[in-house]
């Protein structure tokens, strides 16, 4: 589905990716692992089009889309879900799930939608009406993938959902994502928690430094020396 060939991307004079290459197949969770600072984010931005790289290419379905607007990029069917939800906090749950359904075609079916994110969140349509600044760190992460799921995607792009949440709740973001999975939507998962991600995903690439130095199976890596020393503290 999605094949990112040969980037690279800088910010000013500063090269931020280099020569980087993955493949995410349809319906897979394919993971991205990394320390803060590899340039994880980057990789996301880029994909999305709010970054544009000097250099290589980024396919999705065979179409080349790295010099399209993002709002383009986003009617072919990618979301990207936030580092740190980044809601409109003075806005209630719902107003924040239907800014997901920006197109006319999205916008369209939003009612439909709007019922299934509150069939996967049912805690969503009790908290509707609520502001979304008197969320819970779990509950705004709820709106942040509802609010993606709104735009009726083929391929979800987390960055990092596991921030500002407890181990526990991470856990139920998984189940989540592997549930989402199922209903056939394609997955990239960008994660420093490691363990957890390479558990859940069917392949994993290790990013450090802007590069691509590991590449395979999740369950795999977590038997890689490298992946164990430098990630697991093992």
């Amino acid at each position: 589905m999605l094949e990112v060939s040969n980037l690279d991307v800088f910010y000013g004079k500063s090269q931020a990716l280099r020569d980087v290459s993955l493949k995410v197949a349809e319906k897979e969770i394919v993971a991205l692992v990394g320390t803060n600072g590899a340039g994880k984010t980057t990789l996301l931005n880029t994909i999305s089009g709010l970054l544009h790289p000097a250099s290589g290419r980024v396919e999705l379905l065979g179409k080349r889309i790295d010099r399209l607007a993002p709002y383009k990029i986003m009617k072919l069917g990618i979301c990207q879900i936030p580092e740190g939800r980044k809601l409109f906090t003075d806005m209630t749950v719902r107003e924040n799930l239907e800014m997901g359904a920006y197109s006319s075609e999205a916008w369209k079916r939003k009612g439909e939608t709007l019922e299934q994110v509150y069939q996967v969140f049912p805690v969503l349509r009790e908290r509707r009406n609520q502001s979304a600044k008197k969320l819970s760190g779990g509950e705004g992460q709820m709106v942040a993938i509802g609010r993606g799921l709104m735009s009726n995607p083929r391929l979800c792009m987390f960055d990092e959902p596991s921030y500002g949440l407890a181990p526990k709740l991470f856990l139920e973001v998984l189940e989540v994502i592997k549930r989402l999975r199922e209903e056939g939507i394609t997955i990239f998962l960008v994660e420093q928690n490691v363990r957890n991600t390479l558990e859940v995903a069917d392949r994993a690439y290790v990013l450090e430094n802007g590069r691509i130095v590991l590449e395979g199976k999740g369950k795999d890596l977590l038997q890689d020396d490298l992946v164990k020393k430098s990630y697991l503290g093992l």
